[in-house]
């Protein structure tokens, strides 16, 4: 039972995992700190409040509701969104997207009409499979799938 548990502790995504939580715990810290210290401060002086924008409420009777607190909270989520999708996000889209493979076409999905009986069949076929009538495969398939063969590495022999 402790080495099924170490193997998973010792698994590479659950490592991987952690320490993604602990940057990103470390990141939240300095994207919380410089919205205290730049972005409420800022906000304060531009709304009329002296100072702390966070430290701004109201009362209803007895009651203290601290709303600077939340507009803090909602302004840190913000530009924390905002600096991981333009620094993480789209850099590793853009990255993933320029070593994607491109996936050949099939040949054999491409289809056309039998110019005898106007069934479907595909556009490399030689004859047609409802009327057996002699076609000629479509140029274009045929070169694309020369093409596509080339490419196709040969497994090498053992």
């Amino acid at each position: 039972m402790l080495n099924g548990f170490k193997d998973f502790i010792l698994r590479g995504n659950v490592i991987s995992m952690a320490i993604g939580l602990a940057v990103g715990t470390a990141f939240t810290a300095v994207v919380t700190g410089f919205s205290k210290a730049f972005i409420t401060p800022l906000i304060g002086l531009a709304t009329g409040s002296v100072g702390d924008f966070s430290e701004a409420k109201f009362s209803v009777g007895k009651t203290v509701f601290p709303y600077g607190l939340a507009i803090s909270a909602a302004i840190a989520f913000v530009i924390t969104a905002a600096v991981l999708y333009f620094l993480i996000v789209a850099p590793l889209a853009k990255v993933q997207e320029r070593f994607a493979k491109e996936e050949a076409a099939d040949p054999k999905s491409e289809k056309r009409d039998c110019p005898r009986c106007y069934t479907e069949i595909p556009a490399i076929a030689s004859r047609c499979a409802h009327c057996t009538s002699e076609v000629e495969p479509v140029a274009d398939i045929l070169a694309k799938l020369d093409e596509s063969l080339e490419k196709t590495p040969v497994p090498a022999q053992r």
